[in-house]
């Protein structure tokens, strides 16, 4: 019995030692990398983040004779107008570019403790590029300027309409959620929050 005491004796010591063998000889857990690098990760990735959305609009233009500082002047213009009553309708495509402006975030925008991080998203961007080769002039007498002008009416139209959108706003910032979640968990972060605001604490 004593003989079997001294075996599991030395088996267990044995056991032990390869256990601190072990663990002295295991590589060490790869840090986190310094915030400023990560920062410029997360901008390099949100640019390619951007929801896009095709969009079409009838639109109607009539244009206001310009006052001027001469009464004579302005008779004819009225006069003009109403002779010629320019006017234009078409029906305008357009694609809106939906997010955020990441030039403007640094490291007062995101907050480590341990391997959770706390991010905030800067202002979301709302861009609308006209696509004129797409444009239908259903009814138009304008000249070019005229023309000019109501197709800028049509992309304002665009983005007020994007940027009161909820529903489109909340697809962008979904998908920048997930592609930026995906990187700061590849950097080994283990938990991500966005946050309006930053906790109590030094950011970055």
């Amino acid at each position: 019995m004593a003989h079997l005491s001294r075996v599991l004796t030395v088996v267990l010591g044995a056991a032990l030692g390869a256990l601190g063998a072990w663990l002295l000889m295991k590589p060490a857990s790869p840090s986190l990398p310094d915030t400023p690098s990560v920062v410029q990760q997360m901008r390099d990735v949100a640019r390619l983040e951007t929801l896009e959305v095709a969009l079409y609009k009838k639109v109607t233009f009539t244009p206001e004779p310009q006052a001027t500082d001469a009464l004579w002047k302005d008779v004819l213009n009225w006069a003009r107008y109403a002779l010629q009553n320019p006017h234009g309708r078409a029906i305008v495509f357009a694609n809106a570019h939906l997010g955020f402006d990441f030039q403007r975030f640094d490291r007062s925008h995101l907050q480590v403790t341990g391997t959770r991080v706390y991010v905030v998203l800067p202002p979301m961007e709302v861009k609308v590029e006209l696509r004129p080769g797409e444009t239908e002039v259903i009814d138009s007498n304008l000249d070019s300027e005229q023309t000019a002008q109501l197709l800028e009416k049509a992309r304002l139209a665009f983005e007020q309409e994007v940027r009161s959108n909820g529903k489109l706003q909340r697809r962008a910032r979904e998908s920048a959620e997930r592609s930026l979640r995906a990187l700061l968990l590849t950097l080994g972060y283990r938990e991500v929050l966005f946050v309006d605001q930053l906790p109590a604490g030094t950011a970055g």
